[in-house]
């Protein structure tokens, strides 16, 4: 059974019941982690998935609230543990501060410390990131204020499919790489620069003909304002959920 948790929907500032925007695909193969924020471990513990089980993890870009969980993740797999390979993609320029990071808390001095194998993705328009007899995932750069990818998974089996956004204004390369899915996952922080409102969201699912459009990312807690299912609604006439934590979305 392939599943997306979300195991985290709100934009940069999170709240008691809602933390920042970062979810887990699950398949019988890989555990993908999708962006590292706040404290996975606990995360992933909640959701029912094993920390060490995770293969993979795929980083959109280096914003705190996207990567801050890295270091502690890396080294709660390494105190309980792990042994077996990790694999973490993201841009060059994700990946080249990942390292860094990294190199400040002395990590290549922690004993027998599991292997952690870097993948960078080119920035181009459907860059493959990963590939199994199962699944693959592809991505494209948005327009954010620093380098920043969107993502498709596609189930080759199923023929079911699932895009993500990310943070981005409204930009041509989500509606590329959403076209026909099943369901769009499209930030709603609102019309900013870098970022889009729930409005533009149902734009996006309307122009790329996609099935449903769950939005994420958007303001929660003492800053949530409006209603955003209501204005997504004004420009997409297909179903339109808000992702909340721990949501399971079936994907096959």
């Amino acid at each position: 059974m392939t599943h997306l948790i979300i195991l985290g929907s709100s934009n940069a500032v999170p709240s008691i019941d809602h933390e920042n925007t970062h979810m887990a695909l699950i398949t019988n193969e890989r555990k993908v982690l999708v962006d590292c924020a706040s404290n996975p471990t606990v995360r992933l513990q909640l959701a029912g998935v094993e920390p060490n089980e995770i293969t993979d993890i795929i980083l959109t870009h280096f914003h705190p609230d996207h990567v801050s969980g890295i270091p502690l993740l890396l080294m709660n797999m390494w105190l309980m543990g792990r042994r077996h390979p990790l694999n973490i993609y993201g841009l060059h320029y994700t990946i080249d501060r990942v390292e860094t990071m990294m190199g400040l808390y002395g990590w290549s001095e922690w004993p027998n410390f599991f292997t952690v194998n870097f993948c960078r993705i080119p920035a181009d328009d459907m860059a493959l990131v990963l590939e199994d007899e199962h699944i693959c995932i592809y991505s494209s750069l948005v327009k954010h204020f620093l380098p920043n990818i969107c993502l498709r998974i596609e189930l080759k089996s199923e023929h079911k499919s699932l895009a993500y956004s990310c943070d981005t204004e409204p930009c041509q390369a989500v509606i590329d790489i959403s076209r026909g899915v099943d369901i769009l996952l499209h930030e709603a922080s609102g019309p900013f620069k870098g970022h889009s409102s729930a409005a533009q969201a149902g734009n996006a699912a309307r122009e790329a003909d996609v099935g449903a459009l769950y939005l994420i990312h958007y303001p929660t807690g003492r800053y949530a304002t409006g209603d955003p299912l209501a204005e997504a609604r004004t420009t997409f006439q297909g179903q339109v959920v808000l992702a909340v934590d721990f949501l399971k979305i079936e994907m096959d």
